[in-house]
């Protein structure tokens, strides 16, 4: 049997049976509270946690490129615990359905998050890009930008524009939402792992500000 340590209390052997999307989270929140607590252990996993000779991630998350957020610090898990995907806004495209695809069929990893965050420079990019008139914005940056697009323009028509703080906010939670609605609904191997497997894709916020994720869809 393999060696693998995420945390206190969050201790798991590779080669262990398949973890049930409820405990996987769990285990996220339960990280995630050690984190903001001051309590973290993931800098105490001994030497030998650090090459395991197996990979059996209990959950995927996809989140944000943003250096402020790095995932397994967030959720205080060490090596081999998480399978993690990040990119500029937390956007799905094919090689993130891909991968999530990959880690939950050659794992069997059945919990995947979305994680937005506070204070998203790619939301901020793509609501000044859709309050341009017209501009020389690079075509791969408009690529992440014509995918957050659809989830928040809609947004600039209500009276949140009177509210920038609001704005962001509910942008930053529109985006998370159309991502988890992608990966539900737009991959064949992703919904009969849901139907038939017990795969779940959930959505989340993490605060820069107090530290804390706050999982606020399909919990």
């Amino acid at each position: 049997m393999g060696r693998g340590v995420a945390g206190e209390g969050v201790r798991r052997e590779y080669g262990d049976p398949m973890i049930p999307a409820d405990e996987a989270l769990a285990r996220l929140r339960e990280g995630n509270r050690r984190f903001q607590a001051g309590a973290a252990t993931l800098t105490n996993q001994p030497v030998g946690a650090r090459a395991p000779e197996d990979q059996k991630p209990f959950a995927v998350v996809l989140g944000c490129s943003d250096s402020r957020v790095p995932v397994e610090v967030v959720f205080d898990q060490g090596f081999g615990s998480l399978f993690v995907i990040r990119v500029a806004g937390n956007i799905v495209a094919p090689s993130q359905v891909g991968s999530i695809e990959f880690a939950a069929e050659r794992f069997g990893t059945r919990l995947v998050v979305v994680m937005g965050h506070t204070q998203c420079g790619a939301i901020e990019a793509t609501l000044e890009e859709l309050r341009r008139t017209s501009g020389k914005s690079s075509p791969n940056l408009l690529s992440i930008v014509d995918r957050i697009r659809p989830s928040v323009e809609g947004l600039l028509k209500t009276d949140l524009v009177n509210d920038p703080e609001r704005l962001y906010r509910e942008a930053e939670r529109a985006n998370v939402r159309a991502s988890v609605d992608h990966l539900r609904h737009g991959s064949k191997v992703l919904e009969e792992l849901i139907q038939s497997e017990g795969l779940r894709v959930v959505g989340a916020e993490y605060s820069l500000e107090t530290g804390l994720v706050d999982f606020f869809i399909g919990v």
